[in-house]
Formats: structure tokens, C-alpha cells, sequence
């Protein structure tokens, strides 16, 4: 039977270290065009939704949204999971695949590996990282986390903590046996690898890294892991910035 596979991008014009940065032009075009087109071309995914509020803030993201032509929900601003779970309900998800709009190097190859891994293990959540004191083995800012909406209603109905509601899925994976969950790990563990953008400084390597690319989405992680090992020069700028933990605000 066909499952309508649903990739929710959530995003939000606030941030402490880099305000508006979903919106922070990346060799002309908005750092959220690139997120959104590049998970568009995961194999695997039916439709991409951007997950934003209804904060007034956030209406520059709607209406890049609407001029691209692509679906846009507006929920809660604190209450993420509230805001993946209405938004997955509208678009009638029967999987929910989600992305961080901090994140224009996400993989669309390592998105289809991740749903492939919940289709063909039969669990309820899969992730190609698991944040501390869990692992990670693929580069901050491809971080990809799916779930099946059954397991994500069970979430919205039941995790109270502020951590659960705002992060919105630990409450599929914090407690060992609660849900079944499977992890995709590389062979090689390149964790320690920054491709996020949090800061003005990760936003000066991405653009490098696009630049580089003239622009093009077309290429994968592997891609940019051999720009990183023949330009390490490249990637220098943001060495040593902590990534933020589910536990800071």
C-alpha cells in the first residue's frame, strides 16, 4: 500500500546567534530555497511542507513560501511538536521525515536512506543521528529524523516536557523500548564536521561551500567531504563553535 510521505522543514526568522538566517541570501536565493529544493529531491518523499508560526515575525517566511509555490503551515512558535503534528495531519502524512531549515547542505540521498531504513527494519522512528549523550557519524547539518505519524500523534499526546514539545522528537527515542528505533550510521565517523548554520561565521563557510558549487544542488555529501579534504581552508572559519545541545535555549 502506497504511504504518503510527508518532509516538514521547520522554520522560524528567530535565532539567537544568527537572526533571520533562514532567509540569509546564499550565492542569490535564500538559505530556505536550498533546503527546500535539495530535500524536494529526495526520491523517497511525495511533499515538502515548510513548518513555520504564527508569529508575526515569521510572515517574510509564508510569503517566500507562497511566491514559490510551496506548502507552507503556520503553528505554534514554542510548541514545535504541536506544530509537526498539525502541520503532518494537514498534508495527511502517514510518514513524517524531518528537516531543520539550518541545514541548506541536507542530503537527499541520505533522506532516502533514512525512510528506507524505517521502511525495511519496521520501526516507528529512524535517524542519521541521535543528538548527546547519543552518537553521531554524519557531519552536523545533515541531520535527517523520521517517523511514522501513528508514532508522532503518540508523542503529541503523551510528552509533557518542554525539551519533548520544543525538539520535537525525544520522546521517540530518549527512552530505550518506548518506541522501536533504528539508527544509520556511515562507516566512517565524521561527526565532528560543522555544516550547520548557526552563526555568522557557519554561514560565511556554506556560502564558500555553494560558491565552489556555482550555485548547484545537484551535488551530494560526498561531494562536500572532498571539497572539505582538498580546501580545508574552506571550512576553517567555524572550527571550534559548539553546536547547541536540545537543553539550550
Amino acid at each position: 500500500m502506497p504511504r504518503n510521505i510527508v518532509a516538514i522543514i521547520q522554520a522560524r526568522m528567530g535565532s539567537t546567534r544568527l537572526p533571520g538566517k533562514v532567509l540569509k541570501e546564499i550565492q542569490g536565493r535564500p538559505m530556505l530555497w536550498y533546503v527546500v529544493e535539495r530535500t524536494k529531491r529526495a526520491k523517497t518523499v511525495n511533499q515538502v511542507v515548510v513548518a513555520t508560526t504564527t508569529d508575526p515575525k515569521d510572515e517574510s517566511i509564508s510569503s517566500f513560501c507562497k511566491a514559490q509555490g510551496y506548502p507552507v503551515y503556520c503553528g505554534s512558535v514554542q510548541d514545535v511538536l504541536d506544530r509537526y503534528y498539525q502541520a503532518a495531519k494537514e498534508y495527511l502524512a502517514d510518514i513524517v521525515v524531518r528537516i531543520t531549515s539550518d541545514c541548506p547542505l541536507v542530503d537527499p540521498g541520505l533522506i532516502d536512506t533514512t525512510v528506507n531504513a524505517l521502511l525495511e527494519h519496521d520501526v516507528d522512528f529512524a535517524a542519521n543521528r541521535l543528538p548527546p549523550p547519543f552518537t553521531r557519524t554524519f557531519p552536523i547539518g545533515l541531520d535527517v529524523e523520521v517517523c511514522t505519524f501513528s508514532a508522532l500523534e503518540k508523542a503529541w499526546h503523551e510528552a509533557s516536557s518542554q525539551h519533548e514539545r520544543e525538539h520535537v522528537m525525544p520522546y521517540l527515542y530518549e527512552k530505550q523500548g518506548r518506541f522501536k528505533v533504528w539508527q544509520v550510521n556511515n562507516p566512517v565517523d565524521y561527526g565532528k564536521l560543522r555544516w550547520t548554520v548557526d552563526t555568522p561565521a557557519d554561514l560565511e563557510v556554506i556560502r564558500k561551500v555553494f560558491a565552489h558549487f556555482s550555485g548547484r544542488i545537484d551535488f551530494n555529501w560526498q561531494d562536500v567531504l572532498a571539497l572539505n579534504e582538498n580546501s580545508p581552508e574552506i571550512f576553517k572559519t567555524n572550527v571550534g563553535i559548539v553546536q547547541k545541545t536540545l537543553f539550550d535555549h
